[in-house]
């Protein structure tokens, strides 16, 4: 009698039922072990258990080293308790019952689906391909209903993701909800907050190791915290690098917002995850406690966008890095030092004036510079804040009304431009297969509206989001006034005063600049409100 060396293979899958016993690993393996002795022709040599594996891939550590021993002669028979603990996709399969196994002179049994390739019509039996193409469709059918199960808490502000970020926590109550580590929340705050002082990433990352901050990784492993097992770091000792600080300087997730579903798999037989476009992004705001001011974020991400490289004897920029532009070809202009009996003297000049065709290229001493800019400043704010004591005597509800009309206005027209676009969009297809446009054509198109349509759904968002902010009465002038109101005892400048309150300085000449504040479109839309809302007071 031949003796059969067997190896029991179990498999509980993610998205199977917990509740039912009889797919749990005890019980597929009771079942096999009575199987097994009323066989005395198989020996159970191993166990191999994959569990939280999906029947779609086959890429499962248990199975391949069971492989491995079928490969070194080590086994000559598997035992599953049913077809689907083997695979749920048909293909592969019935390509390792039919194909591989026999080629090692595998034995192949299925316990409940009373399969058993020992019996030569058992492999072809149609039954088997039946029971495959069932499980297959089990799994596609469990797939989809995960994804739009995910889906639905994505959109409902959800966090359905393994590991919270740095700074947060799952609540003990709600796992679903993230709530704030009060004290990575602390660094993550100084982590903005001297990047808003000109510090470079990498200089942020320094002072962090020189304090002896706990890294995010670091710090998960130290207090037994569940983590990724990369986490925000890309060093082997855990310190804190400039990578580590930049993608921190970067998630949305410390203003409160959720941003979920930037990757997924095309086919539910795919264990590869790609990237999705922004527009299939799922974006909640207000789903957590936010960490960081929105306004200190949004102008993070702005001094990202900045040419604000540093010096290597610098720990930070200089203070119109990436501001300061030449008005003749728009290139950024660059900070250079002269010496001069033992006196440093700076100035900012265009280092592309020449290559550009700039017919007079100027520069501009920093001295200078600064005093024009301090003094400009120091005008504006005055001006806001005169503005806002205007404002504040005027009846609220008669500038809301105006603000609420403008803004259905702008909304209207991007709508009316959106539903436009979108026609053109669903019309490439027809246009190229009528021979109107070849296929790079068409996909140059599909792009090109593509990323207008996500602009312009943007824009119609943060519009119906400031016009629900009037309706619901919570101040809209308090949000940026209140940035200027910050600074209203300026004496002198510094980096976080350029950055929040100014967008950029033209040099149109060697004593002419043009200096374009932040939410100057704000103040002007005020000053027009003005006007005819005091005109109908008098009236």
């Amino acid at each position: 009698m031949q003796v059969y060396k067997a190896a029991k293979y179990i498999r509980l899958s993610y998205t199977d039922d917990k509740s039912n016993e009889s797919n749990s690993v005890g019980n597929q393996r009771k079942l096999i072990e009575d199987f097994v002795s009323r066989h005395p022709e198989i020996e159970l040599v191993s166990e191999k258990v994959d569990d939280g594996y999906s029947g779609v891939i086959f890429d499962r550590p248990a199975f391949k080293e069971m492989m491995d021993d079928i490969m070194e002669g080590k086994i000559n028979c598997v035992i599953v308790k049913d077809l689907s603990r083997l695979g749920r996709e048909y293909i592969e399969t019935g390509r390792y019952m039919r194909r591989v196994f026999p080629a090692y002179g595998v034995r192949f049994i299925a316990i409940n689906d009373n399969i058993d390739t020992l019996n030569e019509s058992a492999g072809d039996d149609l039954t088997v391909s039946v029971k495959n193409i069932m499980n297959e469709a089990y799994a596609r059918d469990i797939s989809i209903k995960t994804r739009s199960s995910l889906e639905t808490k994505r959109k409902n502000g959800d966090f359905v993701g393994a590991f919270p970020v740095y700074g947060y926590r799952k609540s003990e109550d709600n796992h679903n909800l993230l709530v704030v580590d009060e004290y990575a929340a602390q660094v993550v705050r100084s982590i903005f907050r001297m990047r808003l002082e000109g510090f470079s990433p990498y200089a942020i990352a320094n002072e962090l190791n020189r304090l002896g901050t706990l890294s995010p990784l670091a710090y998960k492993k130290y207090y037994g915290l569940p983590h990724a097992k990369k986490g925000y770091t890309d060093r082997k000792d855990c310190r804190w690098s400039a990578n580590t600080v930049t993608r921190i300087l970067q998630d949305e997730t410390y203003t409160g917002t959720l941003v979920q579903g930037r990757k997924g798999s095309q086919h539910f037989k795919l264990k590869e995850m790609e990237s999705r476009p922004s527009s299939e992004w799922v974006r909640v705001e207000n789903a957590h406690e936010a960490i960081v001011d929105r306004n200190d974020f949004d102008l993070v991400q702005r001094i990202r966008n900045l040419d604000t490289r540093t010096s290597p004897q610098k720990d930070k920029v200089y203070l119109f890095s990436g501001i300061l532009v030449c008005g003749c070809c728009g290139s950024r202009m660059v900070r250079k030092t002269n010496r001069y009996k033992d006196k440093e003297y700076h100035y900012y000049y265009c280092p592309t004036g020449k290559k550009n065709g700039c017919a007079h290229p100027v520069m501009v001493k920093e001295h200078e510079l600064m005093e024009c800019v301090r003094d400009s400043l120091k005008g504006f704010i005055a001006n806001v804040v005169s503005l806002d004591e205007i404002l504040s005597g005027i009846d609220q509800s008669r500038i809301n009304r105006e603000l609420i009309k403008e803004y259905s206005r702008q909304i209207a027209q991007n709508e009316q431009q959106l539903e436009q676009i979108r026609q053109y969009k669903m019309k490439l297809y027809e246009s190229m297969v009528n021979g109107f446009l070849d296929k790079s054509e068409f996909l140059y198109n599909k792009s090109s509206y593509s990323a207008r349509i996500t602009q312009l759904e943007q824009a119609v968002a943060a519009l119906k989001e400031k016009r629900t902010d009037v309706m619901e009465n919570r101040s809209e002038r308090n949000r940026w006034i209140e940035n200027f109101r910050r600074f209203s005892d300026l004496e002198e400048l510094d980096r976080k005063a350029v950055i929040q309150l100014v967008q950029v300085i033209t040099v149109l000449g060697k004593d002419e600049l043009q200096i374009q504040f932040n939410y100057q479109d704000e103040y002007e839309k005020a000053l027009a409100l003005i006007t005819p809302v005091q005109e109908r007071m008098v009236v």
